[in-house]
């Protein structure tokens, strides 16, 4: 009998599926320069020509750096941040609500 190659895992990492996508921790990064590196990774990844569909945003190394373009939930290490694809795009994407002038 052949071994089936596509068989179940043989462990599960409870939690690590279905996690809701990490918040920015603005407290602990420079955040003018963390959200200026993820929007070059952005551009960048669309230079290349986009592939894949849309991205949720962006993981950066503080320490190297260096970052991805993730397009699922990502599960971070302690040195990386997840930068959301409406920080990257800047607040023009961003909902807003009109609020009319008060009036005397």
């Amino acid at each position: 009998m052949k071994p089936n190659p596509i068989t179940t895992p043989s462990f599960e990492i409870r939690g690590a599926v279905g996690l809701p996508l990490p918040s920015l921790r603005f407290d602990r990064v420079d955040s003018g320069r963390l959200i200026s590196m993820a929007r070059r990774l952005y551009l960048q990844h669309f230079e290349h020509g986009p592939c894949g569909g849309e991205p949720l945003g962006i993981v950066l190394n503080l320490q190297s750096a260096q970052g991805r373009v993730v397009f699922e939930p990502p599960v971070l290490l302690p040195e990386e941040q997840f930068v959301a694809l409406d920080y990257i795009r800047g607040a023009s994407t961003r909902p807003r609500h009109s609020r009319s002038p008060a009036r005397r």
